[in-house]
């Protein structure tokens, strides 16, 4: 224990590393299943297409319908982690998302697919928020960045467990099995896993020990002193910051979405390969992305540029793809400058998220994190679906595709630089507690 009169916020390392060790991994498991039924539809394209009889605009819009569901749950999945329990909301959402991804499987024609894929959203769209608020229960502020970062790496890790493992089902079974056996990952995997190793609160937690629960629960108190006073919700609606962010993450998301979707046949038409090929050569760009996430948030946190380093991750991501596609004829060099485009288009992460939480008051932080979220991924309803149309109008080119897609990715980049104030505070800014959200519109 600490002598008396010592201040705990000087501490070198907080005490305990329980949480890290249990609630974190469990965390980004759940997240890694749920963004594997997400995406896994990029490598049924081809026999949904044959078998259902649907044009590449089709599967896009399959893809994408996904967002349109994703939207229902967003702020109130948090609301009920928060007044309710995060640990037995998410766990009914991974019965629900379950169910629906193996239904996507069972699915005989494109409406059925689109009813299926739609609710696949609904189930899964409050997982986020609610993983968000159990995140909070546990870490207090000078750690929360770290824990969100280390957990949001669950999308490039879901993404290099994905693309071999979905490549390697295809070699022996059809689009139908790929839904079938991921979807059961949720019951065998996800579900046990939560309920066995999550908590919704230290006070609830019996492994964790009296020393790590004091220090969370006092660290909590305080950041919860600290924080400024605020007028509610209304506050966040009425911020040109958080709808600024609102429309960089959606220019984003057209970007990402557009891209991840269509990657695979991206890959099969550069390669030529087979299905398992085109699966370990998916994975790869991924292990890319995650080198290049820890480096852009460790630089991030460094100098305090938030937009400066989203804004540079999106150019690279933008430029790379165009490159990769033009240059096709060359499959080594196409496949190096694809994995620098993923890089580039998931790298923003960290950054970003920093940007958004300092935007509002540590109370609101949720709720804007939440609005920008839900209305953002309406993003990853669109890059899909653009994606297959401009692949019709242009008889299977992806040169229109990823043009499109680069210039999503270049405007979203320029809009984060219009950020000023505590959502992008440069290297000498003072770290005291947020401002009232507007503080930054009066500039």
């Amino acid at each position: 224990m600490a002598a008396a009169g010592t201040d705990r916020t000087v501490q070198p390392y907080p005490v305990g590393r329980t949480r890290w060790m249990r609630l974190i991994p469990v965390a980004v498991i759940v997240y890694v299943i749920s963004f594997m039924d997400r995406t896994n539809i990029s490598f049924a394209f081809a026999g949904l297409g044959s078998e259902l009889h649907i044009d590449k605009a089709q599967q896009g819009l399959a893809g994408g319908i996904f967002f349109l569901g994703y939207l229902a749950l967003q702020i109130p999945g948090g609301h009920l982690a928060e007044r309710w329990s995060a640990k037995k909301f998410v766990a009914i959402m991974i019965v629900a998302w379950g169910i629906f991804a193996i239904l996507s499987g069972v699915v005989q024609d494109f409406t059925q697919l689109l009813v299926v894929r739609f609710f696949l959203g609904v189930a899964e769209g409050g997982i986020w928020p609610a993983i968000l608020v159990l995140i909070s229960h546990w870490f207090p502020t000078r750690e929360r960045a770290r824990a969100f970062g280390i957990w949001m790496m669950n999308i490039p890790i879901s993404s290099i467990i994905t693309a071999p493992l979905s490549g390697w089902i295809l070699s022996f079974s059809d689009w139908r099995g790929l839904f079938y056996i991921q979807g059961a990952l949720p019951f065998v995997i996800a579900l046990p896993l939560w309920l066995w190793l999550v908590a919704d609160r230290p006070s609830q937690a019996p492994w964790v020990s009296a020393e790590e629960r004091e220090w969370i629960e006092t660290e909590l108190a305080r950041d919860e002193a600290d924080a400024p006073p605020v007028a509610g919700y209304r506050e966040v609606f009425r911020s040109s910051v958080v709808w600024r962010l609102v429309l960089v993450y959606f220019l984003i998301q057209v970007g990402f979405y557009g891209l991840t979707l269509w990657l695979p046949t991206l890959l099969k038409a550069t390669t030529g390969g087979n299905s398992v090929l085109v699966g370990w050569l998916t994975a790869v760009p991924y292990v890319v992305a995650v080198v290049a996430m820890y480096l852009n948030a460790r630089a991030a946190d460094r100098n305090r540029r938030y937009a400066f380093h989203v804004m540079i991750s999106l150019a690279i991501g933008a430029v790379t793809l165009v490159a990769s596609v033009a240059l096709g004829t060359i499959p080594a060099l196409s496949i190096a400058l694809v994995c620098l485009a993923t890089a580039g288009v998931l790298a923003y992460d960290g950054p970003f998220w920093a940007s958004a939480s300092l935007a509002v008051p540590v109370a609101l932080a949720g709720g804007a994190m939440g609005l920008i979220n839900a209305l953002g991924n309406l993003g990853g309803f669109v890059g899909p679906y653009l994606g297959g149309y401009l692949q019709d109008v242009s008889d299977g080119s992806f040169l229109s595709t990823s043009m499109v897609l680069a210039a999503s990715l270049l405007v979203g980049g320029a809009i984060m630089l219009t950020l000023r104030g505590r959502a992008n505070p440069g290297r000498d800014a003072p770290t005291a507690a947020p401002a009232a959200v507007g503080a930054e519109d009066a500039r």
